[in-house]
């Protein structure tokens, strides 16, 4: 079965999240934990709690497949030491959120070298980030996202985040969310059928699908491999309808989040149900 949902607002409380997202005809959801524009944020009520858990319950939503994303600020390599260590703090603050929300998840970017540390010390620098956060949980597993690859941003290349993913300790608590926008302008392409089972196979073979916690489905507003991160409503962009078709036909995608983040949330509900039409042929 295919969940398909978008990255909705927590805006008035976190609580919100799951009556926005079946506004829309979601059964599935992303959003931000907290205020992604600032360090610090106000701690959940208990009343903030027992609603999200209760609204998510009512309006029919698992855990499973709601895929909370964490601040664009935090970054888990940063060689900045006041830097990583307020990414470090806000990411263990994410990731206690999350749990007391009682879900599972939690994506994040793996983050940036800034051309300032080599490669194998920005790798270790985000493993070490990701062992704090993790030591700091019981039960949520870190999904990292593959990047578009603007500037030293690190991971998009499915063998950067496999050097990350070989050196956790615990693989049972890691994995790797795809975004289509973000691997196409970072260089596979995904625009007919023969193109996507490449690119998956590809996946499969360095990372191994079972590593594959969600998907963000976006198109692209530019060309293959131009690193460029822009993305655009489905059908819109360089990527195309095919590729969504092939994703929606794809069983390796079956259950799990599958979260738009194109540019007009106006459409989402239309964008969701074009998604779904592709099902039935």
């Amino acid at each position: 079965m295919k969940f398909i949902g978008a990255h909705v607002s927590i805006a008035k409380g976190v609580q919100n999240a799951p009556i926005n997202a079946a506004k829309i005809g979601a059964n599935a959801f992303a959003m931000f934990t907290r205020n992604q524009r600032q360090w610090n944020a106000r701690p959940y009520t208990e009343k903030n709690i027992r609603e999200f858990k209760q609204n998510i319950k009512n309006l029919g939503f698992d855990p499973k497949y709601i895929l909370p994303h964490a601040s664009y600020l935090i970054n888990l390599c940063s060689p900045d030491k006041n830097k990583l260590e307020l990414s470090r703090k806000a990411f263990i603050d994410e990731i206690k959120r999350a749990e007391r929300l009682g879900l599972k998840f939690l994506n994040v970017h793996p983050g940036a070298h800034l051309n300032r540390i080599p490669i194998s010390e920005c790798i270790n620098l985000m493993v070490e980030s990701i062992e704090i956060a993790l030591d700091n949980s019981k039960n949520i597993t870190i999904v990292l996202e593959i990047t578009a690859g603007e500037g030293s941003v690190y991971g998009y290349r499915f063998e950067q985040i496999a050097a990350v993913i070989n050196k956790i300790k615990d693989k049972n608590r890691i994995g790797v969310c795809l975004d289509t926008c973000h691997m196409f302008v970072s260089g596979y392409d995904i625009r007919d059928y023969n193109l996507y089972e490449k690119a998956m196979d590809e996946f499969n073979r360095i990372i191994g699908i079972s590593n594959l916690k969600g998907m963000h489905l976006n198109d692209s507003k530019h060309p293959l491999e131009s690193r460029n991160d822009r993305h655009e409503s489905i059908g819109k962009g360089f990527i195309g309808l095919e590729a969504f078709k092939c994703i929606m036909h794809d069983r390796r995608t079956d259950n799990m989040p599958l979260i738009l983040e194109t540019p007009n949330n106006t459409i989402w509900k239309q964008e969701i149900e074009l998604l779904r039409s592709f099902l039935n042929y």
